[in-house]
This record gives structure tokens, C-alpha cells and sequence, in this order.
């Protein structure tokens, strides 16, 4: 079986068994706070991060809020996230930029977006595909990675290479669908340490399965 129609069945094996899987589990209203969320997402949960926002975004919601916070302040918000003092710097330096050069609203291109202060790809795919539903990369996290080189579609380290090599193996139109649902596979069965390959829907279709046990 070739790659492309093994990643086709891996993808439609795992659509079936986490129909819910799209999207951020990040809680935000609008680009400038997804974006925002995503760079806190640093090193840190989604759920400590969700934690954070929900009285993060009553005080400061819009890039202008953000550009103009009281440094200090900002820092304590969010200093549960870990390496707060980097992320409030890259926070407040990317929306002064965005009001500055970007008329207050988040890019749409993913060359402008990793132009910002701590903004990578990763970054950039996720905010443009949830929140303007374009597909211009695939987003890289530690479980997407993971699994990809548990499957044997890639053995780059480097993310970018990583991400490159498979965006010429998914169809376009399924990237970011499959970094959410490595995402739900990597929390639930993939685990780093102890992944459950007995009980894993696709580990006929994965090179490395039972070899972790």
C-alpha cells in the first residue's frame, strides 16, 4: 500500500472514532484572542491556558488592549503558562504591530503572521484555519509530530521539513483535519511513554505498532 492511501485510510479510521475532533480546544473570542491563546499555549495546556483567558480576555480583549496593558499586569495574568515574562514580551510586542501595520486586525497570510513576535507556523496554521478557514500549512505540535514518525511518514526532526513532507503526501483540503485528529489520537491512545497499540483503531495501518509496549 503506497503513503497516499494509507494516510487516507489512517485519516478516515480516526474521523470516524473522534467525530468531534475539529478544531482548537482553546477558548476565544475572535483572531486577536485565539492568537494570543495560541502563544500562551507555549509550553503550557490548553486547559491551564483556558484558565488563564477566561480572566485574561475580561481585561484585555482586542489588539489596541493588548498593545497598551500595563506590562507588570500582564505578566501576573498570565504567569501560570510558564515563561510568562517571554510570552507577555511577544504578546504585547505582535499587537502593537498588528494595530500599527495591520489596521488592528490579525493577518490572513501566513507570511505575516510568523513575521510577529512569537508567532511560528504552528501558530500561524492553527489561527488561520480556525479562525478564517484556510488551509496554508499544517500545525506541528509535539503529538503531531509523534505520531507522524511513529506512522513512517516522516523522520524529520525539524518541524518545517516535517510539516513540507507532509503537505505533499495530505491533500490540502485535509491538513489541518489531520493535525486535529493526530492531536485526539496522541492525548487518548498515542501516548509517548505507553501508547495502547492493542487497543488502537489504525495499528494495522501503523509501521511501529506493538513495538512500544
Amino acid at each position: 500500500m503506497n503513503e497516499e492511501k494509507r494516510s487516507r485510510k489512517i485519516l478516515d479510521r480516526l474521523r470516524e472514532e473522534y467525530p468531534d475532533a475539529h478544531g482548537s480546544s482553546l477558548d476565544y473570542d475572535g483572531p486577536i484572542q485565539l492568537l494570543v491563546a495560541t502563544i500562551l499555549s507555549a509550553q503550557s495546556t490548553d486547559e491551564k491556558v483556558n484558565e488563564i483567558t477566561s480572566k485574561l480576555f475580561k481585561r484585555y480583549s482586542s489588539a489596541k488592549d493588548f498593545a497598551e496593558a500595563d506590562r507588570d499586569e500582564l505578566e501576573s495574568l498570565i504567569y501560570s503558562s510558564g515563561y510568562y515574562r517571554n510570552k507577555a514580551k511577544w504578546i504585547q510586542e505582535t499587537c502593537e504591530r498588528i494595530v500599527k501595520d495591520h489596521n488592528s486586525k490579525v493577518p490572513r497570510e501566513i507570511d505575516d503572521l510568523v513575521k510577529l513576535e512569537g508567532v511560528g507556523r504552528k501558530t500561524a496554521n492553527i489561527v488561520l484555519s480556525d479562525s478564517f478557514g484556510t488551509n496554508q500549512g499544517i500545525p506541528i505540535d509535539t503529538h503531531v509530530k509523534r505520531l507522524t514518525k511513529r506512522l513512517g511518514f516522516s523522520e524529520a526532526e525539524n518541524r518545517n521539513k516535517m510539516e513540507q513532507k507532509l503537505m505533499d503526501l495530505i491533500p490540502r483540503d485535509r491538513w489541518y483535519e489531520y493535525a486535529t485528529l493526530l492531536v485526539s489520537h496522541g492525548k487518548r491512545f498515542c501516548k509517548a511513554r505507553k501508547p495502547k497499540c492493542d487497543e488502537c483503531v489504525i495499528n494495522d495501518l501503523c509501521p511501529t505498532a506493538f513495538s512500544h509496549g
